[in-house]
């Protein structure tokens, strides 16, 4: 795991970074939703288990294998020295008519703790322009999150 950890970091900080394979991009998902949960200084287990729900249903994890990689996002997310990274890394490897799903990801996690954290609103405001994903998206992807049942 460090040797995965000090590649995917050295990967993430150089100028001109490749496109991930799909193991690290799953990676780089999951420090980015860890980044915002943290972003307000109150990582809760309600967060924990929204992440760990996104990504076992996004990549068809058990939540056994959804809340490891959570763990070992968590150490990414510690180690990382910026969001830009993140969202450069999953710009190159998802499709622009799938970062919709990353926005609404992001809306699920920041939402979950029932407190809209001015802290979190603003990653996510820069997190969706970095993935070129204009302000109208952003606010549907909201909307569409607030709209589903929980």
């Amino acid at each position: 795991m460090a040797l995965m950890f000090g590649r995917l970091l050295s990967q993430l900080l150089t100028p001109e970074p490749a496109p991930l394979p799909a193991p690290d991009a799953q990676v780089a998902l999951a420090a980015l939703l860890v980044r915002l949960a943290r972003a307000d200084e109150d990582y809760t287990d309600p967060e924990r288990a929204r992440i760990d729900r996104i990504l076992g249903l996004r990549y068809g994890l058990s939540p056994f294998e959804a809340a490891r990689l959570r763990t070992e996002a968590e150490e990414l997310e510690a180690e990382a020295p910026d969001t830009v990274r993140f969202t450069r890394a999953l710009k190159d490897a998802v499709p622009h008519e799938d970062r919709m799903s990353l926005m609404e990801a992001l809306w699920s996690v920041a939402l979950s703790d029932d407190d809209r954290d001015p802290r979190e609103d603003a990653m996510i405001r820069v997190t969706a322009d970095l993935l070129g994903i204009n302000d109208r998206d952003r606010a549907v992807a909201r909307q569409n999150v607030e709209n589903k049942p929980k």
